[in-house]
């Protein structure tokens, strides 16, 4: 896959892993990397300043298999964004589609 295509999306594919359940970094990670290659590095980058705008929020949970896992939660804020980037994605592909054929 383009990696052009893939930086563009990855935001709006974490936004949406997060609309419907928490996850750790890991976990995101290896969902996405089902669908695209990514590098964990890329994600974490991502979700850092996806804090940094508050768009997520973040809170420990003790793991019974090593460290305490940092938890993602989608903000209100977040939810909000992510409502808008995908429609702005939806706009996107139908353009391309429609130039394209």
């Amino acid at each position: 896959m383009n990696p052009q295509f893939k930086k563009g999306a990855l935001e709006l594919c974490v936004l949406s892993k997060l609309v419907s359940t928490d996850c750790y970094g890991y976990e995101l990670t290896e969902a996405i990397s089902k669908e695209m290659s990514i590098a964990t590095g890329t994600l974490y980058l991502v979700l850092k300043r996806m804090k940094d705008e508050e768009y997520v929020d973040t809170y420990l949970v003790e793991s019974e298999e090593g460290p305490a896992r940092k938890y993602y939660h989608l903000t209100e804020q977040g939810k909000q964004y992510q409502e808008s980037l995908k429609a702005e994605w939806q706009e996107f592909v139908d353009a391309v589609g429609r130039l394209i054929g």
